[in-house]
């Protein structure tokens, strides 16, 4: 393990914290440190929590994420960044991971703040324009309608995780649904020309032939890499596989939530959903329950990449859509 904070442990003492962290991905939460794994092995960075400052999700987002017509869509990373300033970043492969990290750290380090100081400032300034847009007299209708929306969201807390589970294996269908086929037999043709030249190289290192061992290498890595980028219809990165986890996990909440008389149907439950009706209820845009689930519709669906929101509102959006796009919000 290699230490980049500005203070170190004692091998004894790390390798103790380190057998007995929390691991979540590559990474770990430990009692007195936190763990960053590499490409190739898990927890190996390691910084005390006394040098940390922050520790928060970045999300790169390529071209093709906004346009969706690219191979790529979101690059989740967790990065921990150090009083000192300095800030270090691990990969991880699915963005809901880093939620669930973060979701851990709360518990574990509630003092560690988990957004970067640029987006706290955002979400500061996003707020007291959210707040300006709420009118200050609501009318009796209205009122009920908060009161109802509000206890229905509350209801939804023992249910929580199968929501989460729900929302997060309909983002996953409908990504392997968008992708495109013939990304698929291009990826397809590179993987086996790629299985070829390494199983060359491999034939080549056995009898002694030059230049084997870079045929290997690059065989395999070219493979790696198209395996990593999950277009291949490989393990659960298909559509039969993503299919059924999502209408197991829409069949788990429908279960869990049967004989409750709820404005948003089950298969849309999400707290998220709930805020953005009361938010719509607040600005006056609607008064009803019933008109405020019609409204939060209609906003969704007008949703896309030119679209310019707050960070607040991005995190539910992209968090929830999804459940209405797979459903073609029937």
């Amino acid at each position: 393990m290699k230490n980049f904070g500005t203070s170190q442990l004692d091998n004894e003492l790390l390798n103790a914290d380190r057998r007995s962290c929390l691991k979540i991905g590559s990474c770990g939460i430990g009692n007195e440190a936190i763990y960053l794994g590499t490409y190739f092995r898990d927890c190996f960075w390691y910084a005390r929590w006394r040098d940390v400052s922050r520790v928060f999700k970045r999300v790169a987002m390529s071209r093709g994420g906004f346009t969706g017509k690219g191979v790529f869509g979101s690059i989740a990373y967790l990065v921990v960044q150090l009083r000192d300033g300095s800030e270090k970043a691990c990969r991880f492969k699915y963005e809901d991971v880093v939620d669930q990290f973060l979701a851990e750290l709360a518990l574990k380090q509630p003092r560690v703040p988990r957004m970067s100081e640029a987006a706290e400032k955002r979400m500061a300034e996003a707020r007291a324009k959210e707040e300006a847009r709420y009118l200050r007299e609501l009318s009796p209708e209205a009122k009920a309608s908060l009161e109802k929306l509000r206890a229905e969201k509350a209801s939804l807390e023992d249910v929580l995780p199968l929501c989460e589970k729900l929302a997060n294996t309909a983002k996953q269908k409908r990504t392997i649904d968008r992708i495109n086929p013939n990304y698929q037999v291009f990826a397809a043709v590179i993987a086996v020309m790629a299985l070829v030249v390494g199983a060359f190289g491999v034939w080549s290192l056995i009898n002694r032939m030059g230049y084997a061992i870079y045929c290997v290498i690059f065989g395999f890595a070219v493979l790696l890499m198209i395996v990593g980028t999950r277009i291949l219809p490989l393990g659960r990165s298909n559509r039969n596989a993503a299919t059924r986890e999502y209408e197991e996990a829409r069949a788990a909440v429908e279960e869990a939530l049967a004989g409750k008389e709820l404005t948003v149907p089950a298969r849309y439950a999400h707290p998220f959903v709930y805020d953005r009706m009361i938010r719509f209820i607040r600005e006056g845009r609607c008064k009803g329950c019933e008109e405020a689930y019609g409204v939060m519709v209609e906003d969704l669906k007008q949703m896309n990449s030119s679209v310019k929101v707050s960070q607040t509102e991005y995190d539910e959006i992209v968090k929830i859509k999804p459940m209405f796009l797979v459903r073609d919000y029937e």
